[in-house]
C-alpha cells in the first residue's frame, strides 16, 4: 500500500475512535498491518473483540467457560473492503442477493464500511456498552441514497447482546433486509441438534426456496440452508460434545436462517480453513428477510436486538 494511502486510513481510523475509549480500563484499541481498527474488551466476565470494519464483533468468549461462543475462521481475511469469516458479520440493508441488482455485496455493504465509536461505558452489572454508527461513505450513498442512521449497541458480559437500530430520515417509506450473520463456536457440527424451530415454515436455498414445515429437532449430516419464515421464538442449540446449550434470544426479527456449508462447499471458499474446520462451526442467524423484510416509515426507527447465553447441558 502507498504511503499515501496509509496516512489516509489512519486519518479515517482516528476520525472513527473518540478519546474515551483511551481512558475507558477495559478497552483497548488496536491497529492490524492493513489499517483495520479494533476494540478489544476485557472484564471481569469475557473478553471480546471488535473490527471496526462492518461493526464486526469478531470474538466473545465467557471467563467461565472453557470454550469461545463465536466461531472464527482460522483463513478470515483482514482485508480493507472485504467481509471477515467467522463472529457475527452484519447484514444490511439487504439479506441475501441485492433484490434487483447482482453485481452489489451479497448481504449489503454495512459489514465491508467503516462504523465509528459513538459511546463506551461500564452498565450497572459491570458488563461493557460499546455504541457505534455506520459511516455513510461516498460507496454506501452509491448504493443507497436515502438518508437513514444506523447504529449498533454491543453489551459484553457474561452474555452478548447485540442491537442494530435503524432509524429512517426520509419522507417517505423504505424497506430494508437485515440480520446478525452469527457463527457459533461447536465441538462438532454432527454432535448438535436444534430445537425451538418446529412447526415453522421454511424457505429450503438449496432447493430453489421450496416451502416445507419442520417437524422436528434440527440435525446435520450435509449441507443444509433453510430460512425459517415468521420465527420470533429462542433457538436453542444443543452440544453435547462441549457440554453445552447455546440459547439465541432475539426481538424485531421475524426469520431465523441455519446455515452448514458441508465438505464441498467449504472447501471451495478460500476464507473457511483447512482440513475440517468447518466442523467447528453452525450459522444460526437472526435476520429479516423475503416477505419479512421491514418496511420502516418516515422518521420511525427499526430495532433488531439478539442475545447469546450459554447454559449447562442438560
Amino acid at each position: 500500500m502507498a504511503t499515501g494511502a496509509v496516512k489516509k486510513d489512519m486519518e479515517i481510523i482516528d476520525n472513527l475512535v473518540p478519546e474515551i475509549v483511551e481512558s475507558h480500563p477495559h478497552i483497548k484499541m488496536t491497529v492490524d498491518t492493513n489499517g483495520l481498527q479494533y476494540l478489544e474488551v476485557e472484564n471481569d466476565f469475557a473478553t471480546a473483540k471488535i473490527a471496526l470494519q462492518g461493526g464486526h464483533v469478531m470474538k466473545f468468549h465467557p471467563k467461565h467457560l472453557q470454550q469461545p461462543v463465536l466461531w472464527l475462521s482460522d483463513h478470515a481475511r483482514y482485508v480493507q473492503g472485504r467481509s471477515i469469516r467467522g463472529g457475527v458479520p452484519i447484514c444490511w440493508p439487504w439479506f441475501g442477493a441485492h433484490p434487483t441488482d447482482g453485481t452489489l455485496c451479497p448481504h449489503g455493504f454495512a459489514r465491508v464500511i467503516p462504523w465509528k465509536v459513538m459511546d463506551v461505558d461500564t452498565i450497572y452489572n459491570g458488563a461493557t456498552l460499546i455504541a457505534l454508527e455506520m459511516v455513510q461513505t461516498k460507496d454506501a450513498q452509491r448504493q443507497l441514497s436515502y438518508p437513514y442512521v444506523v447504529t449498533l449497541t454491543i453489551i459484553v458480559g457474561r452474555r452478548l447482546k447485540m442491537e442494530l437500530a435503524t432509524t429512517n430520515k426520509a419522507d417517505h417509506p423504505f424497506r430494508i433486509g437485515e440480520g446478525f450473520h452469527t457463527y457459533l463456536a461447536v465441538s462438532d457440527v454432527g454432535n448438535v441438534k436444534i430445537t425451538g424451530l418446529q412447526e415453522c415454515v421454511y424457505a429450503d436455498k438449496l432447493r430453489k426456496y421450496e416451502r416445507a414445515v419442520e417437524n422436528g429437532f434440527l440435525h446435520f449430516d450435509g449441507e443444509f440452508d433453510r430460512i425459517y419464515m415468521d420465527h420470533t421464538s429462542d433457538c436453542v442449540i444443543h452440544d453435547s460434545g462441549y457440554n453445552r446449550l447455546i440459547r439465541v434470544q432475539k426481538s424485531g426479527s421475524s426469520n431465523t436462517v441455519v446455515w452448514t456449508p458441508w465438505e464441498e462447499k467449504a472447501h471451495g471458499l478460500g476464507d473457511m480453513g483447512d482440513g475440517d474446520e468447518w466442523r467447528k462451526m453452525i450459522c444460526v442467524e437472526s435476520t429479516n428477510s423475503l416477505e419479512n423484510s421491514v418496511i420502516i416509515n418516515p422518521h420511525r426507527t427499526h430495532v433488531m436486538t439478539v442475545e447469546y447465553n450459554v447454559e449447562s447441558f442438560m
